[in-house]
């Protein structure tokens, strides 16, 4: 008797997961449609003009943030994210702090930003850019700031945003 509860425990198990597994779909097209369509309206929502984003505070590193974007014809045409130091040099810029930082790494500011920046101006979806390994702190950071200037940018508001970080 305790067999066969075994036994039928197993069938049905067994009959479920084939169940599941043949109603469950391939929703990949779906996915990849909707993300177009996002990106679509991100576009098309954007008022042409000048977007930036500064943070008012350096890092513990001496490093603080500054952002812009261009918006032309409904679309970001320019993304410019980079650090900046006290005497307004580019981390992306740094050949000290790009060999410091891949060494420890794998990737420095002259590989990440660039990235970044194309990535958001392929995209036009700060969502759509992805993480660039090694460097996931900044590109959490560049993500969110991101979304603000594309806010922004779909307000019509060129004032500066300026973070208090």
């Amino acid at each position: 008797m305790a067999l066969n509860k075994k036994f039928s425990a197993l069938t049905l198990t067994f009959a479920s997961t084939l169940l599941l597994a043949a109603c469950g779909g391939n929703d990949t097209d779906t996915t990849e449609a909707s993300s177009e369509v996002v990106s679509s309206e991100v576009a098309t929502g954007l008022q042409d003009g000048t977007y930036t984003l500064v943070e008012k505070n350096f890092d513990e590193n001496g490093w603080k943030v500054n952002f812009t974007i261009e918006v032309a014809n409904g679309e970001i045409t320019t993304s410019d994210f980079d650090y900046v130091n006290e005497a307004g040099e580019k981390k992306s810029e740094s050949d000290d702090y790009q060999a410091m930082m891949a060494e420890k790494t794998g990737v420095g500011p002259q590989d990440f930003i660039p990235e970044l920046n194309g990535q958001l101006v392929e995209t036009q979806d700060p969502s759509s850019v992805e993480v660039v390994s090694g460097a996931t702190s900044s590109s959490e950071g560049f993500v969110k700031y991101a979304e603000e200037l594309v806010a922004a940018a779909e307000a019509g508001n060129t004032d500066t945003i300026e973070i208090d970080n």
